[in-house]
């Protein structure tokens, strides 16, 4: 099934350790109207970018949430988050930077770790930007990079 013209249902719920595990990550129709949000955010930021992106998670049942170590308040379970990266395009970092200054409304714009982008498409568009590295210390409000220099 397309939820848009670039982004699949099965390319939103595919987990590799879902396979691994035995769990059935199939949404029910509620969470498939949020895929379709989410589908319809993400396009935008292909546009953006240029160039595709590479899902790395897309939406999580409870018990891939937790299998993950997601967070029980996680967008992912909600069908309304995506964890992504864009090669073609440029660093993760790179990603939330463009992102940031561009006009595309998102929820929550989080930078993992320099690896991946995580991005949100909730009921409200709060354009809230956080970087985060390492567990310990947490998310930090606005783009750092690796030195912990803010960059944006």
């Amino acid at each position: 099934m397309q939820l848009s013209p670039n982004f699949s249902l099965s390319e939103l719920v595919y987990s590799e350790t879902a396979e691994e595990n035995g769990i059935d990550n199939t949404p029910p129709p509620e969470i498939v109207e949020n895929l379709k949000r989410l589908a319809a955010g993400l396009e935008a930021v292909r546009t953006l970018l240029g160039a595709p992106l590479e899902i790395s998670s897309g939406y999580r049942c409870a018990a891939l949430n937790e299998a993950v170590g997601g967070s029980g308040a996680s967008q992912h379970v909600q069908g309304l988050a995506a964890d992504f990266a864009c090669p073609a395009f440029g660093t993760p970092l790179e990603i939330a930077r463009a992102i940031q200054r561009s006009g595309v409304q998102f929820d929550q714009c989080i930078l993992e770790y320099g690896r991946w982008v995580h991005l949100s498409f909730g009921d409200a568009w709060r354009r809230r930007i956080l970087t985060i590295y390492e567990e310990e210390k947490g998310y930090i409000a606005g783009l750092w990079d690796e030195d912990g220099k803010q960059v944006a």
